[in-house]
């Protein structure tokens, strides 16, 4: 008898943060295509629940993928913060992810015949050799942030630091890593020549930086046309470099994205076309109180309608009478992609994650950048600098006058709703028939489906 075909793909993500999201929605593109192949969804509990347990996820999930659950590391009575969590996690991670894969599959190793993982699970590469079998690594935030951590060893011979680490030099440009001729050493995240090198997270990341030339592809949620430099480069440097977003606009929206619980969109409508601020810093980061207060000072003083996602113990931080003395409307959550496709944002006040960014550029909006750690403020430096398409709070913290120059230039000057708009386009053509992000897809499936 003929042995058994491989046929089933082996998929790690990793559970914080925005990560395991996008990947799902690879994975999910990459299951109706191939029907015919299993595709095993590895994560925590907690990650697996997020992505898969939502009744309004059901019906977008094929049956051919199947979650399973992986040992997040953490004391049973652990009750500490999120990013000690993460340390627990990170120093078991390794071994956990081998250990649940091979209790799922013990002496059917043979039956996987490819591996999808996160690029943070850099150790992927390890296991898709030892079984012969091509490792295909997705990268969820932008070029611009994964050139840093491939050339972290470049920057670090290139920039040696004194005693007093950055100081003085954070304007200093490392013009020498391919693409990034605009970048600063205080734009870099931490991890590469400051902050915490010896930290679990940094050594995952410049292990991952190392790993990530035996990758059969690099993925990643953006498209060619955005950072073309960078794109060159990594195709001389990785076996494939696939760029195939954005998600935003080649994923089928999970239909709680068109819940809009806290009536946005009604609110939206009676306001005049882009006038609206919309302000929302994700889900992990908030501005300290005195910038919330700056903010919400500098936006009653310049008059500006705004649409703020805060959440509610949050609101008390804001002046005595602010939302009744303005035109503004704060929820506890906005179905942003919707909110930023809306006729009447004229601006978005942003921490500048990755997929905020995306999100901006595929809705046309330009960007308010006030970015708060990791690759947040690279991000804002290509939106201010490189692209045009927006501008950083000045000096990197909201204050009164700051926040009223911001708005007023970004809403009255149309070079920027110009430029995110020529970029807007590009990105459509992208996902297109002829697109490149849609060549690179079909590149992938031929890597992921192949016998």
């Amino acid at each position: 008898m003929a042995p058994k075909k491989p046929n089933h793909v082996v998929v790690m993500a990793f559970p914080y943060g925005t990560h395991a999201m996008p990947l799902f929605n690879l994975v999910r593109r990459l299951a109706i295509q191939a029907p015919t192949l299993t595709f095993s969804f590895f994560s925590t509990s907690k990650s697996n629940q997020s992505v898969f347990g939502t009744s309004s996820n059901n019906n977008i999930i094929p049956s051919n993928i199947k979650s399973y659950d992986v040992d997040d590391g953490v004391p049973k009575d652990f009750t500490g913060h999120h990013m000690a969590e993460m340390v627990f996690f990170l120093k078991s991670m390794v071994e956990n992810y081998k250990n649940g894969i091979h209790s799922v599959y013990g002496d059917e190793m043979k039956m996987i015949k490819c591996f999808i993982c996160d690029s943070f699970m850099h150790f992927g590469s390890d296991m898709a050799d030892e079984l012969g079998v091509p490792m295909v690594s997705f990268w969820t935030a932008g070029p611009c942030s994964l050139a840093t951590h491939f050339y972290t060893d470049l920057i670090r011979q290139s920039i040696t630091l004194g005693p007093d680490g950055i100081g003085g030099r954070e304007e200093e440009i490392i013009d020498f890593v391919p693409g990034l001729s605009l970048i600063r050493i205080r734009d870099l995240q931490e991890g590469i020549i400051f902050g915490g090198l010896e930290s679990e997270f940094s050594v995952m990341l410049h292990k991952m930086g190392l790993a990530l030339p035996r990758a059969a592809a690099v993925t990643m949620n953006s498209f060619a046309e955005l950072d073309l430099p960078i794109i060159e480069d990594f195709k001389s440097k990785f076996q494939k470099c696939l760029t195939l977003g954005p998600f935003t606009l080649t994923s089928e929206s999970s239909s709680h994205i068109n819940d809009d619980p806290n009536g946005c969109l009604t609110w939206l409508d009676k306001q005049n076309p882009t006038s609206v601020a919309y302000i929302s810093f994700g889900t992990v980061t908030t501005p300290p109180p005195h910038e919330l207060a700056a903010l919400a000072e500098g936006l009653e003083e310049s008059g500006v309608p705004f649409l703020w996602s805060l959440k509610a113990h949050l609101v008390g931080q804001l002046p005595n009478g602010f939302l009744e003395r303005t035109k503004g409307f704060i929820v506890p959550w906005t179905p942003q992609q919707r909110v930023l496709g809306h006729h009447a944002v004229g601006v978005f006040v942003t921490h500048c994650g990755w997929n905020s960014v995306m999100e901006s550029i595929t809705a046309g909006v330009p960007m308010i950048c006030r970015p708060f750690f990791g690759d947040q403020r690279i991000n804002c430096r290509m939106v201010s600098d490189v692209w045009g398409i927006g501008t950083r709070i000045k000096d990197g913290v909201f204050t009164k006058a700051g926040t009223m120059e911001c708005l007023d230039m970004v809403l009255s000057e149309e070079k920027f709703r110009e430029k995110v708009g020529a970029l807007r386009g590009l990105a459509k053509h992208a996902v297109g028939p002829k697109g490149s992000s849609t060549k690179n897809f079909n590149t992938l499936a031929e890597i992921v489906c192949k016998d």
